[in-house]
């Protein structure tokens, strides 16, 4: 009975106060048309090698990423995506969700690799450095179909033309 009593006045006592900090505002750019990006991506879920972005009209976009190196009489290709979803989006600045897919293959004739599909879940952020090239990172919690989950990180880097 005393635990529910102090519990009714935490509540009674935390329930009319007045949060002290001020939301910043946020300027939010609206993309009206169509922007795509060349250039290079590298990650656990979605893959290495060479990437193309295409920012839709709103608020989403994708990524296509692909790569291959052959080394030692070994093959390692890898194919993958991404998807999207800004949640603030600024002139030099965005912060986003991402949704990633990939598969991997390492190998003379048959894939080598335990776990070659991946999948990824996380956020991001991407940075303007030089007008037209952005630089992004992301942290993904990766899903191997093996069964293992890791927090992973993913780079890339892209130069914007409409």
């Amino acid at each position: 009975m005393r635990s529910f009593i102090f519990i009714l006045i935490v509540v009674g006592t935390f329930s009319n106060t007045k949060a002290q900090v001020n939301e910043p505002k946020q300027n939010t750019e609206y993309i009206d048309r169509s922007v795509y990006g060349l250039g290079f991506s590298a990650g656990a879920a979605s893959g290495f090698g060479l990437s193309f972005r295409h920012h839709l009209p709103g608020d989403f976009s994708y990524q296509i990423v692909a790569g291959v190196i052959k080394a030692d009489n070994k093959t390692l290709y890898n194919v993958g995506g991404e998807l999207q979803y800004d949640f603030v989006r600024g002139g030099t600045a965005r912060f986003f969700g991402d949704g990633a897919l990939g598969y991997f293959y390492k190998g003379r004739s048959s894939n080598e690799l335990e776990a070659p599909f991946r999948v990824g879940l996380g956020i991001g952020g991407e940075l303007r450095k030089l007008d037209p090239f952005y630089i992004a990172g992301e942290l993904l919690f990766t899903f191997f179909n093996d069964g293992t989950i890791l927090p992973l990180p993913q780079i890339s880097a892209h130069y914007y033309f409409n």
